[in-house]
């Protein structure tokens, strides 16, 4: 895909916003101005523990995980219900790749329904679009 439709083609699915680096700088900022791009960091941090191979590090980055957005009071905690939370807590001891599993799907949820749309609506994605199409048309028409 060209850089001209980029910007807009994240507005396909939340899979191809966060699939894109410049689309998740995007959204990042747009959700740090809404102050909870806890959700998109625990998100990429769930990603990022599900290929783990060795496991010594699945228990430090679990632990990791756990105490930067899980636990009460955690630094970036994120919403998620108490049955959640609570399964979390209990299995947090001896991490899988798996244990993160339920909440990262409530936070990826809550992005595709709240969030992404909201950005979408933005004007800062607004601006984006426009500034690529712009930047579009000069190419091709040397003489604008």
């Amino acid at each position: 895909r060209s850089n001209a439709g980029e910007a807009m083609a994240w507005s396909e699915s939340v899979d191809t916003l966060l699939a894109n680096k410049n689309g998740l700088a995007a959204f990042r900022t747009f959700l740090k101005s809404e102050f909870s791009e806890e959700n998109v960091e625990f998100w990429l941090a769930c990603e990022d523990f599900k290929k783990t191979k060795s496991s010594t590090k699945i228990a430090s980055k679990a632990q990791r995980i756990y105490s930067d957005f899980i636990q009460a009071d955690a630094p970036k905690e994120i919403n998620i219900d108490f049955h959640t939370k609570t399964h979390i807590s209990q299995n947090i001891s001896e991490p899988t790749l798996r244990c993160f599993d339920d909440a990262q799907r409530l936070i990826y949820s809550l992005m595709a329904k709240d969030s992404f749309p909201r950005f979408l609506r933005s004007e800062a994605y607004k601006e984006l679009v426009k500034k690529q199409q712009n930047g579009n048309q000069k190419r091709w028409l040397p003489f604008l």
